[in-house]
């Protein structure tokens, strides 16, 4: 399969503040954020040409940077005009949009109070992330090598692109193995969550989750709990053991990326694609997709 390369691709991105051609929204190699870490980033989706939950994405962005001590010199309210900009100049209907914040080139050396925040906003067309067989049938994980580590040696509560070594590294080595992705683990060896996804296990009727101490409440995360409590579901979060996979009858998987995706398996433990977690996929779908509906009302008035 062809691969359009990111540097290579048609359109604007939106960079400190101004609209670029997007082969030349480059930074220098030098840039602190590339060398140490020190960048924040956000993944959102576009449904029917409008960003689901961008406030909170927005937020979140803003906050991850303040955790990691930089400041985004520019409002949520100004970051979400851009984000909006970007969606509607590219054209994007249905697709993925990527803020992202980084300290600059003016300081190399794990100090950093004098380099300049910088921001750039990029939007593209994106199918779903993993292969629509996969969200009918579920999808197949593996235990990754890597464990997230415990808060008291990262800031696990931000959204910061060094915590995803980590992931990549899991992510490769099960797909090299013919998994999916991978599950991590926690320092503690406690179920924590997949390599960009939150993790929910249905035992007897009940949906049970990972308490988010070392990890993100992932905003889709938090979606799909109310929708499930919208529906009477019962949701206990809670430390869980690999070991409950064994008497666990459904798995899934949320996140911007992965949206509900079932999981059928983790390292022989086989689960089903059952009536909760078909529900809440539904859902979650109908939610993200009034978007679509809203467009295609608006544009049958003007018709």
């Amino acid at each position: 399969m062809s691969i359009i390369p990111f540097h290579d691709r048609d359109g604007v991105i939106w960079f400190n503040g101004e609209l670029v051609p997007w082969g030349e929204a480059n930074i220098h190699v030098l840039s602190h954020g590339l060398h140490y870490a020190s960048c924040v980033f956000e993944g959102e989706r576009v449904y029917g040409g409008e960003i689901f939950k961008l406030t909170e994405h927005t937020e979140r962005l803003c906050q991850s940077a303040k955790i990691l001590d930089f400041h985004i010199p520019w409002s949520v309210e100004e970051i979400e005009e851009a984000c909006r900009g970007v969606v509607a100049r590219q054209g994007i209907e249905n697709g993925y949009v990527r803020p992202v914040a980084w300290r600059g080139s003016e300081m190399m050396g794990v100090s950093a109070q004098q380099t300049k925040t910088n921001v750039a906003i990029a939007a593209w067309e994106w199918p779903a992330y993993f292969a629509p067989e996969a969200r009918l049938q579920g999808i197949r994980m593996t235990v990754g090598k890597y464990r997230r580590p415990d808060p008291a040696t990262a800031p696990t509560d931000s959204k910061a692109a060094g915590l995803y070594m980590i992931c990549t590294l899991s992510k490769h080595a099960a797909e090299a193995a013919g998994y999916n992705d991978a599950l991590m683990l926690d320092w503690r060896g406690r179920v924590a969550e997949a390599t960009g996804a939150n993790i929910f296990l249905v035992q007897d009727g009940v949906i049970h989750t990972p308490t988010p101490d070392c990890f993100l409440d992932g905003i889709t995360r938090r979606t799909v709990i109310g929708l499930a409590r919208n529906r009477g579901y019962e949701i206990v979060e809670r430390p869980i053991m690999p070991e409950e996979f064994a008497h666990t009858g459904e798995v899934f998987l949320t996140g911007t990326a992965v949206e509900v995706t079932p999981v059928r398996e983790i390292d022989g433990y086989i689960f089903s694609v059952g009536d909760i977690t078909r529900t809440l996929v539904q859902d979650y779908d109908d939610l993200v997709n009034r978007a679509d509906r809203r467009a295609a009302a608006a544009m049958a008035s003007a018709a």
